[in-house]
């Protein structure tokens, strides 16, 4: 079957906007499960030197159970799917990087910016690269105050059909108004052996998930079967944080309040708003949060892996157009 082609000639020959890396290109012909990773978390969710060494731990976590992971970002105006070790200590290191939405891309290819792709951004790379499984730490969602601030993230998760492997949604946002929005644009939410939607650092947020997976199989075999009946929307597996390392509910929701009074007082918005308040509540809680988020990580990039290689090979190519 033929795909329309869009902007950047995906599926083609490469281009100097958009690049396959040849590792990633080589797995793809050895039918190698893909998993794909976004970046603004190593840009602007975890501190130096702890992202780079999580970006590498969630590629090994990949590769470990069975699949090859893509992480995704864009570098010097070049969107890439798949990064080299010394390109991803590179994005790690960068002084001032962009956090690149969906909507910065354009900018991004042409002013030759360097930055990391949010989930919105990583969602449409990956999809046009035919990779069908992502891997995160939590989605973007509406915020708190003010609430019309939404993230693109939910609409193009509406978008793109991929599994969307994370712990819920970033426990600084309205947990109850991103669920009801994720249920209003029909985004199926399968809670990997839980019942509950995580908070994130917390495995526990009073949102009962409609759905329950026990397995990666269960999962890709309701993926298998959304797609097939040409539903287009991406299908969220949320997982709980690893027990050892979760955060008490009670405690994280104190912490979040205090952090959202101290960017009140600051002037704190827009993009710059949430890698604010993950850094204060991190300062706030001696480290402790950060643990979470690196344990989380690790964990949803392995399941990520599971489910993709569970994913019939037909599905990886699979477009909906």
């Amino acid at each position: 079957m033929e795909t329309k082609r869009g902007l950047f000639n995906f599926g083609k020959k490469p281009t100097p906007d958009f690049r396959i890396s040849d590792d990633v290109e080589r797995a793809k012909r050895n039918g190698k499960p893909l998993v794909s990773l976004e970046s603004a978390l190593i840009t602007h969710g975890v501190p130096w030197p702890e992202n780079l060494t999580i970006a590498r731990t969630m590629e090994e976590a990949v590769k470990h159970n069975g699949a090859f992971p893509a992480t995704i970002a864009v570098q010097e105006g070049q969107l890439r799917v798949g990064l080299s070790s010394s390109q991803l200590e590179s994005l790690a290191e960068s002084r001032d990087p962009h956090k690149l939405s969906l909507r910065d891309l354009g900018a991004a290819v042409a002013r030759k910016w360097s930055g990391g792709t949010t989930v919105s951004a990583t969602l449409f790379a990956a999809e046009r690269a035919g990779i069908k499984v992502l891997a995160t730490g939590g989605i973007g969602g509406v915020h708190r105050a003010p609430a019309f601030d939404i993230s693109a993230d939910l609409l193009q998760l509406r978008k793109s059909p991929l599994v969307v492997v994370c712990s819920g949604a970033k426990a600084i946002l309205a947990l109850p108004a991103t669920f009801e929005v994720l249920e209003t644009l029909g985004i199926p939410v399968i809670g990997y052996q839980t019942d509950e939607f995580p908070a994130f650092y917390s495995a526990q947020s009073r949102l009962k998930v409609p759905l329950r997976a026990e397995t990666p199989q269960e999962v890709a075999e309701i993926a298998r079967a959304h797609w097939k009946l040409t539903l287009s929307t991406s299908i969220l597996v949320v997982v709980p944080p690893p027990t050892e390392s979760a955060m008490p509910r009670e405690r994280m929701e104190a912490l979040v309040a205090q952090a959202l009074q101290q960017a009140e007082a600051e002037g704190v918005r827009g993009s710059a708003l949430t890698p604010y308040l993950l850094a204060k509540v991190n300062e706030l809680s001696g480290g402790e949060s950060l643990k979470a988020n690196l344990a989380l990580l690790r964990n949803n990039a392995a399941v990520a892996a599971q489910i993709a290689a569970q994913i019939p090979e037909g599905l990886q190519e699979w477009r909906y157009i």
